[in-house]
């Protein structure tokens, strides 16, 4: 018996169309078990986070990005790193997706975190930052394997295209422990 196709919404932290965390995302949809599905929810329409707007009705793009983390099973997110932390596009969907607190579609909704930047350190603080925000939301974020990779520019193509091996086979693990976590956070049992 076949067990159900998991479905995890992919969110890209970079607005950039061909950032290296979409290419990370397009690796992971790439190297997911059969019976896993990534599906990119796009953050790039969202509003700047305002309650006022919020309390008159959330905008389509709001309401789409929340409708397809709620349809997910579970979440994949591949954040840059700035400043040492979430890149504000990100931290701003964080912010519509945790509204209202009892009804976020994040909350105990199983999440995996990987990342990677130019710079020699990869997405460890940026990493930390977001796990830090999705505290609040309880969502239950999977803790290994990690993956932070650095000096993007070696590992992607010109059109962003994830080439590294190594950084490959950490993402396919990734997905994996996640499709396993969500699973088991969900109540699935294993194969």
């Amino acid at each position: 018996m076949t067990e159900p196709a998991l479905r995890i919404a992919g969110i890209a932290g970079s607005l950039r169309q061909k950032s290296y965390n979409r290419g990370l995302l397009r690796a992971a949809v790439a190297v997911a078990p059969a019976d896993v599905r990534i599906e990119i929810a796009d953050i790039g329409a969202l509003p700047l986070f305002n309650e006022d707007v919020r309390a008159a009705g959330e905008p389509a793009a709001v309401v789409q990005l929340k409708d397809a983390v709620r349809r997910a099973d579970g979440v994949l997110i591949a954040t840059p790193e700035y400043n040492y932390s979430v890149p504000g596009p990100l931290k701003n969907a964080l912010d519509w997706l945790s509204r209202p607190p009892a009804e976020s579609p994040l909350r105990h909704k199983p999440i995996a975190v990987m990342g990677v930047t130019t710079g020699g350190f990869g997405t460890a603080r940026a990493q930390l930052a977001l796990r830090q925000a999705l505290l609040f939301t309880r969502s239950l974020v999977l803790t290994e394997p990690e993956v932070f990779a650095s000096r993007a520019h070696e590992l992607f193509d010109a059109e962003s295209n994830l080439t590294d091996e190594k950084v490959r086979e950490a993402v396919r693990a990734l997905v994996a422990a996640l499709a396993a976590w969500t699973r088991k956070c969900n109540g699935v049992p294993a194969a």
